[in-house]
């Protein structure tokens, strides 16, 4: 099943989460060093709050191979990636659906696969998705050069019979944005 979620600063926007969203925390969870391969750990430590992921920067149609059959590419227009179906699957950051005047988060999942969009005028550090056991996991975060002001970050995590939540922080561990688990 194919679940997808957009916020925009401390709201989310899609229909089916209307709630308002934690004011941001000052400390910042992580799990894993700072790396391009993502990590799953059943452990929740607090890491300083300086800790950032790596942002990869990448060509504009540079494919990518994000595991597990799935590819992902960004161009000027959006995020664009195909999963092992070979079905071609597009989110736009031009459509107006994204503010990035602020700080701005989407989630496109496809079981244990995980995807989205983040944005706006901070520098960003990480993205992490938490599941429903506490387990988090540090996403991969590509870019275009140049900071156009969005990015895309992507990440497996194991099985889970639940949603997860995503959660977008600046390099200084401030939480930006966050997606809340929903059971749909």
């Amino acid at each position: 099943m194919k679940k997808y979620l957009l916020a925009a600063g401390a709201a989310v926007t899609a229909a089916a989460a209307a709630a308002a969203l934690a004011t941001p925390a000052t400390a910042a969870p992580a799990v894993s060093s700072a790396t391009s391969t993502p990590a799953v750990s059943s452990a929740y430590t607090a890491a300083p709050a300086t800790a950032s992921a790596a942002v990869r920067t990448v060509r504009s149609g540079e494919r990518v191979d994000a595991g597990g059959g799935y590819t992902i590419w960004l161009t000027r227009q959006g995020k664009h990636w195909t999963g092992p179906d070979g079905f071609e699957q597009f989110r736009s950051v031009v459509d107006g659906n994204l503010d990035l005047t602020r700080p701005a988060l989407s989630h496109q999942g496809e079981g244990t696969f995980h995807s989205g969009v983040y944005g706006g005028p901070v520098r960003p550090g990480r993205v992490e998705v938490t599941d429903s056991e506490g387990r988090v996991t540090r996403a991969t975060l590509l870019q275009l050069p140049g900071r156009p002001g969005w990015g895309v970050w992507y990440a497996h995590t194991a099985p889970t019979g639940h949603d997860v939540s995503v959660a977008f922080h600046a390099r200084n561990g401030r939480l930006l944005v966050e997606l809340p688990a929903l059971d749909f």
